[in-house]
């Protein structure tokens, strides 16, 4: 069995969760902050990511981080490009933890219009996704966000993220498809139906060839998504934590039984970088076990 192929078998069937470590250039100084790294602490760019890139190499040596509990994780391009004790970050995450390695791949988000924000133009994208390739990476992930229940604003979020997934699997890549409804959204429930109806009929319009992973933000009607988690065209419906807390998110997912996690701020809540390492791998030993208890329910 080649590499992807083991890959896609373990995302499609094995019990787990893909862990988001993707923080950008607009979230990497709140996620320090959660971690207890002030902007006093870092000077410039190169030192803020230089922080971020410890806080995340920490996270994927721990003890817990491991294949047992933990399927993906999605990186931010710098950490692809980065090393991790010598070795590309992508390389050891398969080699050494048995944890697939994913990509985001998205430049942020347009302006608001019709209740949502689109991806910003990716001009260099078949570039990326090449070098993506050449680094050893299964498959990427790119993130808009959806305000309202807007039809006309929901139908073009689904097509562009589409769009982007053709592009992807076309270039041998599995695309993780990421329309967020905001948890806080006054018309949440109905913005996730109108959701739900357009992405079937893209995942109905998919060829056979190409097979996506949904990332979703928990749906206020548990098992919303079971019908797309089903389709052929999709290996896995993964959920995001979209700012609940690592127990709020871990509840609302176990109500979704063919969702995983794929949390980000959920996963980080509560490390320090003052933490000992016995301190640190034991606050997120205890995260990881909620989210994967979660995530199997």
């Amino acid at each position: 069995m080649s590499q992807k192929d083991a890959q896609r078998t373990r995302i499609a069937s094995a019990d787990g969760f893909i862990a988001a470590l993707d923080q950008s250039g607009g979230s990497t100084p709140k996620a320090l902050a959660q971690y207890g790294v002030e902007p006093a602490d870092y000077s410039g760019d190169a030192e803020m990511y230089a922080a971020v890139h410890a806080m995340r190499s920490r996270i994927i040596l721990a003890d817990e981080f491991t294949s047992e509990k933990v399927l993906g994780a999605i990186l931010f391009e710098r950490t692809m490009d980065s090393d991790i004790n010598g070795k590309p970050t992508a390389q050891l995450l398969w080699e050494d933890r048995g944890v697939v390695p994913f990509l985001k791949i998205d430049k942020g988000l347009a302006d608001e219009a019709n209740g949502v924000q689109l991806l910003k133009p990716m001009p260099e994208l078949d570039a990326l996704l090449s070098k993506a390739n050449e680094k050893g990476i299964f498959g990427t992930k790119e993130r808009s966000l959806i305000l309202e229940a807007n039809a006309q604003g929901i139908s073009d979020v689904v097509a562009q993220q589409f769009d982007v997934a053709r592009q992807v699997a076309a270039a041998g890549l599995v695309p993780i498809v990421e329309p967020e409804v905001h948890i806080d959204s006054a018309t949440k429930a109905e913005a996730e139906e109108i959701l739900e109806s357009e992405i079937m009929k893209h995942l109905n319009d998919l060829p056979e060839d190409v097979n996506v992973i949904l990332k979703l933000t928990i749906p206020s009607k548990a098992g919303l998504y079971d019908a797309a988690a089903d389709h052929a065209r999709v290996l896995r419906v993964v959920a995001l934590s979209g700012g609940y807390s690592t127990d709020v998110a871990c509840d609302l997912l176990s109500q979704n039984h063919k969702m995983i996690a794929s949390f980000s701020r959920a996963l980080a809540e509560g490390l320090n970088v003052k933490m000992s390492d016995a301190e640190f791998n034991a606050a997120l030993g205890q995260n990881i076990a909620k989210i994967y208890n979660a995530s199997v329910a």
